[in-house]
């Protein structure tokens, strides 16, 4: 394996913990500090390069970045890049509040009376280091529910329903979801080329 550890670009507990469990072996480690990186309205790719530079440069250990998102077809693919600050975008109509709940609740409203609810979740991966960067990609469609279900899992999970399962993400174990979502997939794909 190329490399046994990794910082990771990020300060999200969710992500951490999943990536941890879908990188293995390779030991990830939280930075010192969390940069404050603007990520732009551009695409994953960028902004997972973006963050994984900038805390190559600052701490000078190979970083790990994930940007992610989710399409909503029926949105015109909105609020992808902007998933995780969907609530303050004029798109729609701002929020009162900010934060997950907000995301949810403002993409269940614009959702209503939606026949097709169909959405994906994409998300890149990417190291950087002296060298540059590897990435890869992971995909996972599903569809919208009109009411959050489960517990378990962070962001959409609990309005977004994978192909093929009657339970949202957020209704998965963490083996289950892993094992079929856009940020295990993108791991997978990281991994073989890390091994090849």
């Amino acid at each position: 394996m190329r490399y046994r550890e990794l910082m990771i670009a990020t300060s999200s507990e969710g992500k951490i913990i999943e990536l941890s469990a879908l990188l293995s072996p390779i030991r990830l480690i939280r930075p010192p500090k969390v940069l404050n990186i603007e990520e732009g309205p551009c695409s994953y790719l960028e902004n997972a390069y973006l963050k994984a530079r900038s805390y190559f440069e600052e701490f000078k250990i190979p970083a790990l970045a994930e940007d992610s998102g989710l399409e909503v077809s029926a949105l015109g693919g909105m609020p992808g890049v902007f998933s995780s600050r969907f609530s303050e975008l004029e798109f729609g109509g701002k929020e009162s509040e900010t934060g997950t709940a907000a995301n949810i609740r403002k993409l269940l409203r614009l959702m209503e009376g939606k026949e097709d609810r169909s959405a994906l979740f994409r998300c890149v991966l990417l190291i950087y280091d002296s060298e540059g960067g590897l990435w890869a990609q992971g995909v996972c469609r599903g569809e919208i529910t009109t009411i959050p279900r489960g517990a378990r899992g962070f962001g959409y999970d609990p309005i977004f329903k994978p192909l093929g399962e009657d339970r949202t993400m957020a209704e998965l174990t963490a083996e289950e979801k892993n094992a079929i979502s856009h940020r295990g997939i993108a791991a997978r794909r990281l991994l073989e080329l890390l091994s090849g």
